[in-house]
């Protein structure tokens, strides 16, 4: 088991490319944290700065309180799945997974016992004489998976380990990982691109944009309670709509050209005007506007397009001056393209942004 800190580190590649820089965070022992974020954001090279295959520019990691800046990587003790699988092919499944501790010096006892309860805990021991080419992508995964469980690492570092997997397959190995987090109490840090992969994973994120965190928390804290507008817009599928409003003098926003004002409580309302500006960015996920057809007080829009996902329907409607919206609707009550409707807004469900940085407004 293993407590990882990072203080103030930096990467930067070829002089003057900043891939990290100045990242702090404390991730205990036990934990399973996920690091999300776009292409290019930095989440691999922090990765590979853990695992000791990047040298850090500045600052520190330290694995149990130990600086190990300067430690190989067979040093730290730590086992990386990644997301091409890397498995031998000549060998089967159990010279794959034994692979690693024969190099280490254990003894053949010790090495079968390891490799076959691995194989029962990820279910795998009917294809432990099967070469890799004999096997289906989910499990060609789960042998990789198997090869750092045998090392009993101090911590697991996972790299897009489902990527090229199917979506289904993805979904299936994602509840494999979780209980295997569950049972086993290891550290954990997985980097995925995949919001769904981050929120149904992770009992901490790590939301990163160029090289610096723009937010941690609990799944739930992060979707409910964006501390920017990136995050807002990164976390939930579909993304989060986003509108250009003005902040009326009493408090009410007004999308122009769309109908009615928004009036929000009286506890966020005296924060917008304290904030003391005249336009914002508003906030709001799909499954809290309401779609009605009729002569209803809300914002009018045209339907654009009709998605049918079976347990829902996602409606994208035109407004205002150039706006689009999409919300998610019961698929019995789905309009048709070219319908006029008006949305309807939770004022409780609203964030609010600011319109030259993406911060949140304070007391919104």
């Amino acid at each position: 088991m293993a407590e990882i800190a990072f203080s103030g580190v930096r990467k930067v590649y070829d002089g003057n490319v900043m891939a990290i820089d100045g990242f702090s965070l404390n991730i205990p022992d036990q934990e399973f944290l996920v690091l999300v974020g776009p292409s290019g954001c930095g989440k691999s090279t922090l990765l590979r700065l853990i695992a000791g295959l990047e040298e850090i520019t500045e600052g520190d990691l330290e694995i149990d309180g130990v600086r190990v800046n300067d430690l190989a990587p067979k040093e730290r003790d730590l086992a990386m799945v990644f997301q091409n699988y890397a498995l031998y092919p000549h060998l089967d499944v159990y010279e794959n997974m034994a692979f690693g501790l024969r190099l280490r010096g254990f003894s053949q006892e010790e090495i079968d016992n390891r490799v076959r309860e691995a194989a029962e805990i990820l279910g795998i021991t009917p294809y432990l004489e099967r070469k890799p080419k004999a096997l289906s992508g989910g499990q060609r995964q789960r042998v990789a998976i198997g090869r750092a469980i045998v090392r009993k690492p101090k911590a697991f570092l996972f790299d897009e380990p489902l990527s090229n997997l199917d979506a289904k397959m993805r979904v299936g190995m994602r509840t494999e990982i979780a209980k295997l987090h569950q049972r086993l109490k290891t550290t954990t840090i997985y980097v995925t691109h995949d919001q769904v992969e981050a929120m149904t994973l992770g009992s901490r994120i790590v939301v990163m944009e160029q090289g610096h965190i723009r937010q941690i928390g609990a799944p739930m804290e992060l979707y409910n309670r964006p501390q920017n507008e990136f995050v807002a817009g990164f976390l939930g599928t579909p993304p989060m709509n986003f509108f250009d409003v003005q902040v009326a003098p009493d408090g009410a926003l007004i999308l122009p050209g769309s109908g009615d004002p928004i009036f929000l409580d009286p506890m966020r309302t005296a924060a917008l005007r304290r904030a003391g500006i005249a336009t914002a960015r508003l906030g709001i996920r799909s499954e809290n506007i309401r779609l009605q057809k009729g002569d209803a007080k809300g914002w009018k829009a045209l339907v654009d397009v009709v998605e049918p996902l079976g347990s829902e329907s996602l409606v994208y409607c035109r407004l205002g001056r150039d706006g689009t919206a999409v919300t998610s609707v019961a698929p019995t009550s789905e309009p048709c393209v070219g319908d006029p409707v008006t949305l309807v807004l939770d004022p409780l469900r609203i964030h609010l942004f600011r319109a030259d940085d993406g911060s949140r407004i304070a007391g919104t």
